[in-house]
């Protein structure tokens, strides 16, 4: 099943922007907007909200990298980066802002649709390992937390690890809270009792 996908372009050159809009049309997507240069691309993103962000240049400046750094940040999007410039360095820059795709000297038409399909898919599974890499980061986090809070109630109600644990876990029903959150209470509690 194919799916439409809403593309916002970014070239300065207007001849190659155009010959881009017309390889994404003939692919069945659409152009959400086509701009000169990456200066408010985070702001156009958010305005626009496109399924994709394709830049074709000569060779990515640093604000460019910059803006694409912020986008990828605060509002991460697949980007298709084509670019005339194959230097290893800027390359891997390129791919530390973000970009899920970078071509050197490959803007055919007949090449756009598996690219972009190529980009989705990379940018998805890199999301897809965000998302574990800050479960696992918050989890751990909450464990500590836990563990200091059973730490701070054993001490202050003279309480076993096990009961500690309980009233943790009794009080995060209650709330119908994470164990961590409540644990994250107390403990913030206890520093300004004791701050």
């Amino acid at each position: 099943m194919h799916r439409m996908l809403r593309v916002l372009i970014v070239d300065e050159s207007r001849e190659r922007a155009l010959d881009l809009c017309q390889g994404v049309a003939d692919a069945g997507h659409m152009v959400a907007a086509v701009l000169a240069d990456a200066s408010d691309l985070a702001d156009r993103v958010t305005e626009l909200q496109p399924d994709l962000v394709l830049i074709n240049t000569d060779a990515p400046s640093r604000d460019t990298l910059e803006h694409l750094a912020t986008l990828d940040r605060d509002f991460p999007r697949p980007v298709v980066m084509f670019a005339d410039q194959g230097d290893e360095d800027v390359i891997r820059r390129a791919m530390k802002a973000g970009v899920a795709a970078y071509v050197v000297d490959g803007l055919a038409s007949a090449r756009i649709e598996p690219i972009m399909k190529v980009a989705v898919a990379r940018f998805e599974a890199y999301r897809e390992l965000r998302r574990e890499r800050d479960d696992a980061e918050r989890r751990l986090t909450e464990r500590i937390a836990v563990d200091k809070a059973k730490g701070v109630l054993m001490q202050a109600r003279g309480l076993s690890e096990d009961a500690a644990y309980h009233a943790l876990r009794k009080l995060a029903m209650e709330r119908g809270r994470r164990i961590g959150e409540v644990a994250q209470d107390v403990l913030d509690s206890a520093k300004l009792l004791m701050g």
